[in-house]
């Protein structure tokens, strides 16, 4: 992990309270017990725990556009860019850390908490639709298609894949959702 300065070791254990606890379970005790950091200096940085975990959420979103873009920006067709979204190594049984702020009764019931979930599914959502668009202009996919409509269920199909995964313990729940969306999304006049 190297050096890091105490805002950033705040941040850090509070992702990690978040995603081990929720938010009630993470208290500011718990976080700078965490991070190594007393209450003074948690003070200092940040007005207390919302703010806090305002941050942390952020990191988190940040991070799940950073992962997605790295295989959306990528080369190739409009397919293979979503087949390697879609198919790239993820800790399936760990879950996604976007989609599990929305399980979080506490973060769903702040706006301030929720917006940089909401804004990050937006996000997604619209990248991959943008992709699908190129993908119909350039004939790859079967014209009836809404790039809207296809985007959500990229979107549903990995969100949904980790909770059937998480619940039967094992990825293969995951990894059989995508291949079959694959297989729908297939592009006209190809075998998989």
């Amino acid at each position: 992990m190297g050096f890091m300065s105490t805002p950033e070791r705040l941040i850090e254990a509070t992702r990690e309270l978040l995603w081990e606890r929720g938010y009630v379970g993470t208290s500011p005790k718990a976080i700078q017990q965490q991070a190594g950091a007393g209450q003074g200096s948690m003070y200092h940085h940040f007005a207390g725990k919302p703010d806090l975990a305002l941050s942390a959420i952020r990191r988190t979103a940040e991070e799940m556009r950073g992962a997605a873009e790295a295989t959306l920006g990528g080369g190739g067709t409009a397919y293979e860019r979503i087949s390697a979204y879609l198919l790239r190594e993820r800790d399936v049984l760990r879950g996604c850390p976007v989609g599990r702020l929305t399980m979080d009764p506490e973060i769903i019931a702040s706006a301030e908490l929720r917006a940089p979930v909401d804004e990050t599914l937006d996000w997604l959502r619209g990248r991959l639709a943008g992709i699908v668009q190129e993908g119909l202009d350039q004939g790859e996919f079967s014209a009836h298609l809404v790039p809207r409509e296809i985007a959500a269920a990229v979107v549903a199909t990995v969100q949904g894949g980790y909770v059937l995964a998480r619940a039967s313990g094992s990825p293969d729940a995951f990894d059989a959702s995508v291949r079959g969306l694959l297989s729908l999304l297939a592009p006209v006049g190809t075998t998989q």
